[in-house]
């Protein structure tokens, strides 16, 4: 059995800062790429930013610049760092982790329950 739980969401007012935190726990043996996604309401879940196990990031164009996404491979977590927040980053922000678990075959996605992150004066 494998978690996500995040932290970290809240009200923020344009042009502020948030940090969100991801842990993934249970019977891991290896995590490949971690990754935190977002869905705005009336709209389709999107990429935000990925890291692979050895560090390479990517970053939706609407953010890059402004967050930045890292991970702590010996505590098994990962981080959003979001500046310069915008109303439109308003959106409940998944984290994703593909995971190998001990004594499986094939890894799998795993999705975190979701924060809310609201961008408003």
């Amino acid at each position: 059995q494998v978690q996500l739980v995040e932290s970290g969401g809240g009200l923020v007012q344009p042009g502020g800062s948030l940090r969100l935190s991801c842990k993934a726990s249970g019977s891991i043996f290896r995590i490949n790429a971690m990754g935190w996604y977002r869905q705005a309401p009336g709209k389709q879940r999107e990429l935000v930013a990925t890291i692979t196990s050895g560090g390479s990031t990517n970053y939706a164009d609407s953010v890059k610049g402004r967050f930045t996404i890292s991970r702590d491979n010996a505590k098994n977590t990962v981080d959003l760092q979001m500046n310069s927040l915008k109303p439109e980053d308003t959106a409940v922000y998944y984290c994703n982790s593909n995971i190998l678990q001990r004594g499986w075959a094939v890894s799998l996605d795993y999705w975190g329950q979701g924060t809310q992150v609201t961008v408003s004066s």
